[in-house]
């Protein structure tokens, strides 16, 4: 009787420890690790190494980027942009829809402080279809950039929009935003960062302006990129709040001579 009862006993006990679920093995690897983890032990001494903070060529923080009283005169620019704005769209709109179908305004996207993408608007100054028609047109200027002074693509209304810079008006709209400033470096397109080194990715530790340095410079003489990316660390190197300005009332001045030649 008691050697029936103990193999009963073992019987029960074995179809039991069968019915239970088996631990998986990834349970049994962490609790493997966890056991192995020994915590660190509080100690009276003193840390006497600091971590070290290491910030990317191209993620370097250019004081513009946080200044407030720039970002106040972007904000205060912009409005004022913005009223003239509503003043000009109906009369623009009008002339863009006239001469050429499609939208009144054109949006692409381009790259901010630190290559941040956004979407840029501008008023619409070539025909609908022309970044199909885009390599067609020859390339006037060397490096990252494309230019054609005689482009085109380019209709009338739009050839006076860019020579009074009024194309570039719903930009205001990017500065109060806080993805463009009123005075900067250029936008780059998408096309044009893929070809980018570390040395052209320091153009864009600020962020991009509706005018700047190139403008102010005779933007249409320069045919070579590396000598609009000399002129973006230029201004990076002189920038103040007051030189900011300086460049806005040259932009105004410059425009107004190319007003009196039209």
């Amino acid at each position: 009787m008691d050697s029936t009862a103990s193999t009963s006993e073992a019987i029960a006990s074995s179809a039991n420890s069968a019915s239970e679920p088996a631990t998986p093995a990834p349970a049994l690897v962490e609790r493997a690790v966890a056991s192995s983890v020994v915590e660190p032990k509080s100690s009276s001494v003193p840390c006497l190494v600091k971590p070290i903070t290491v910030v990317p060529v191209s993620k370097s923080v250019h004081p513009s980027a946080s200044c407030i009283i720039k970002r106040t005169t972007d904000i205060l620019g912009s409005l004022v942009g913005l009223m003239l704005l509503a003043v000009i769209m109906v009369p623009i709109a009008l002339a863009i829809k006239l001469e050429s179908p499609g939208p009144i305004l054109y949006s692409q996207t381009r790259h901010g402080l630190h290559g941040k993408e956004f979407r840029i608007w501008k008023f619409r100054s070539m025909v609908q279809n022309a970044e199909k028609l885009k390599a067609l047109v020859e390339n006037t200027v060397q490096g990252q950039l494309f230019k054609n002074e005689n482009d085109p693509r380019i209709t009338r209304v739009g050839r006076f929009l860019r020579r009074t810079s009024l194309d570039e008006f719903p930009q205001f709209w990017n500065v109060l935003k806080g993805e463009m400033s009123l005075v900067g470096t250029r936008p780059p397109t998408s096309d044009e960062v893929m070809h980018y080194t570390d040395h052209h990715w320091r153009r864009l530790d600020v962020k991009p302006g509706i005018t700047g340095q190139w403008q102010v410079s005779g933007r249409s003489s320069i045919k070579d990129f590396e000598a609009v990316v000399e002129l973006d660390l230029l201004y990076q190197e002189l920038w103040n709040p007051l030189y900011d300005l300086q460049l806005l009332f040259k932009t105004v001045l410059h425009l107004l001579r190319r007003s009196d030649a039209c």
